[in-house]
C-alpha cells in the first residue's frame, strides 16, 4: 500500500555511533575515503537483540541512514555552496550531499569489520565511518555488490576532485605522540584536505582527532605541515 503523499514520518534512532571525532571539522566529506578510521555502532536498548544481527557477518560493507545532528534548520534552500566548488558556485541541494537539506538524513557505505559483544549487548566495528561521535543511526542496510554497484554510474561535479589530496608533512617528533593505531588514519584525513574550500591563505588550523588537538598549515605547493599535536583533556564524565 502506498503512504499517502501528506503522510509525516517519525525517524527513532536504533543506535548511535562512536567515532575519533568530537567534532564537524576534519571529518572526512565522504564515506570511505579514510578506510582506517574506526567507528563502534551502539545500538539502544529496545534494539540491542542479537537475533536483529544474525546473518549480518556474512556482508563485508554496510549503508547507515543516519542523522545531521549537528546541522539541522528549520528554513531549507533549494541550493547551496558545496566546499569543494570553493563555496561561490550554488548547485541544486539535491545535485549534491549537503547537509542542510528539507530532511536532515545521511547516507553512508562503510565496511564491517566485526560483530561484538559489549556490555549491553551487541555492537558493529565499523571501517571508513565520516561520523562525528554520538550520531544517531536511524537504519542499516547491507550492501549488495550486485545491485548497488552501478558500472556506468556518473558522478557530476564531484568527479572532478575524486583524485584531490595534499602531500602530508607530519615530524617524526610530532607524530610519535599520537597512538600507533591512530596515524595512518590522521595522514588520511589531512590528505582529505579538511579546510573550508574558501579559505586557502596560509593560516593555521586546528581539529580533534582521537583525544589530541592537532594543528597544521598549508603552503602555497599545496603540501600540508602538522605544526602541534597536543593531547587534550578529557571532557567530565567521559
Amino acid at each position: 500500500m502506498n503512504a499517502g503523499k501528506n503522510e509525516t514520518l517519525t525517524l527513532t534512532p536504533i543506535a548511535h555511533i562512536e567515532t575519533d571525532f568530537e567534532e564537524k571539522f576534519g571529518v572526512p566529506r565522504q564515506s570511505g575515503r579514510v578506510e582506517e578510521l574506526r567507528g563502534t555502532l551502539i545500538f539502544e536498548k529496545e534494539y540491542a537483540v542479537n537475533e536483529a544481527l544474525r546473518g549480518i557477518e556474512r556482508y563485508s560493507h554496510l549503508w547507515l541512514l543516519w542523522g545531521f545532528s549537528l546541522c539541522r534548520r528549520r528554513i531549507w534552500s533549494p541550493t547551496v555552496r558545496p566546499p569543494r566548488l570553493g563555496g561561490n558556485r550554488r548547485v541544486g541541494v539535491f545535485a549534491t550531499r549537503s547537509p542542510n537539506r528539507p530532511n536532515p538524513v545521511g547516507l553512508s557505505l562503510v565496511r564491517l569489520l566485526s560483530v561484538n559483544s559489549g556490555k549491553n549487548g551487541p555492537e558493529l566495528l565499523l571501517g571508513g565511518a565520516d561520523l562525528v561521535s554520538g550520531t544517531p543511526i536511524y537504519d542499516i542496510k547491507p550492501y549488495l555488490p550486485f545491485s548497488d554497484c552501478a558500472p556506468d554510474a556518473v558522478g557530476g561535479f564531484a568527479s572532478d576532485f575524486e583524485d584531490y589530496g595534499l602531500d602530508v608533512e607530519i615530524p617524526e617528533e610530532l607524530l610519535s605522540k599520537l597512538p600507533v593505531e591512530k596515524r595512518k588514519a590522521l595522514w588520511g584525513i589531512l590528505h582529505e584536505d579538511p579546510r573550508p574550500a574558501y579559505q586557502h591563505d596560509g593560516r593555521t588550523y586546528g581539529l580533534s582527532f582521537a583525544g589530541y588537538s592537532i594543528f597544521f598549515s598549508v603552503d602555497r605547493e599545496n603540501i600540508l605541515h602538522v605544526t602541534e599535536i597536543r593531547e587534550r583533556e578529557k571532557s567530565k564524565g567521559r
